[in-house]
């Protein structure tokens, strides 16, 4: 896997613990791409546990070296559409994962995630580990 790629939540906490195959697939991409919502995600995670402070400052540098990706206009264009789509599959998702599928869409960059909702998205590439 090369080139730039977009992290969910689950990946990026697999890969602090060092999951094997996270760190193996991941060793060869050039850039981390971490959509908002992932790293309210991730903060939320280090806030929310019992050694705040160290994680905290493993995420900050972690979120330092990547690509943070935004919400635009666009971004919410692909939300509504997305959200639609969903509803009338009868398979709707949570809230920031229709963000962090619109950014990753809107982007046109592969998510690699460990959840398999994302699969039922139209013209998101989703690598799942």
């Amino acid at each position: 896997m090369n080139g730039r790629i977009s992290l969910d939540t689950n990946i990026v906490i697999r890969l602090f613990k060092n999951d094997p195959i996270i760190t193996k697939t991941l060793a060869t991409v050039s850039t981390f791409c971490l959509p908002i919502p992932v790293i309210a995600e991730l903060l939320f995670t280090a806030r929310n546990s019992s050694r705040q402070k160290e994680n905290l400052k493993v995420y900050n540098e972690f979120i330092d070296i990547c690509n943070v990706l935004n919400i635009t206009r666009e971004t919410a264009d692909h939300y509504s559409s997305i959200r639609l789509e969903l509803k009338q599959k009868g398979r709707p998702i949570p809230e920031n994962d229709l963000w962090i599928a619109s950014i990753c869409r809107e982007q046109n960059l592969p998510l690699v995630t460990g959840d398999a909702h994302f699969d039922n998205i139209n013209d998101l590439k989703v690598i799942k580990l």
